[in-house]
């Protein structure tokens, strides 16, 4: 599959990007494009999403900041989307890697990078305090 990454630089140390971004509850802050709301249900995390309800699920807490999560569609279907958090300096960089997946066009795989970098963007403002 074709792959691309994409990085946001946020002015905010690791831990605490990771701390934000690592808690279901801060979703509909700041991925508005996907996440409507959420609630906890039964220990796991649905998100209502413009497509309607989602599973949601991130990786275990780590102390590497890893922030790989799992979306589960009512269909079934289950995407698997890594995401990390690394020391850039006294901030943090944020990596999200983006698949096209089989039957996606080109256009429509522009059109998620492009929703996933506004998205970190808007994490970016929210952690610098300015959003």
């Amino acid at each position: 599959m074709r792959a691309q990454t994409i990085s946001v630089t946020i002015a905010a140390p690791p831990e605490c990007v990771y701390a934000y971004a690592a808690n279901p509850a801060n979703l509909p802050a700041w991925v508005p494009s996907f996440c409507l709301s959420v609630a906890e249900v039964d220990g796991k995390w649905i998100v209502q999403s413009p497509d309607g309800p989602v599973v949601f699920s991130f990786a275990p807490r780590n102390d590497f900041a890893v922030l790989d999560h799992q979306v589960t569609l009512a269909t079934g279907e289950t995407f698997n989307n890594p995401m990390r958090v690394i020391a850039n300096g006294g901030g943090s960089e944020v990596l999200f890697t983006l698949f096209q997946t089989e039957g996606m066009t080109d256009v429509a795989f522009a059109a998620d990078a492009a929703q996933v970098r506004s998205d970190l963007e808007t994490l970016r403002r929210i952690l610098e305090g300015s959003g």
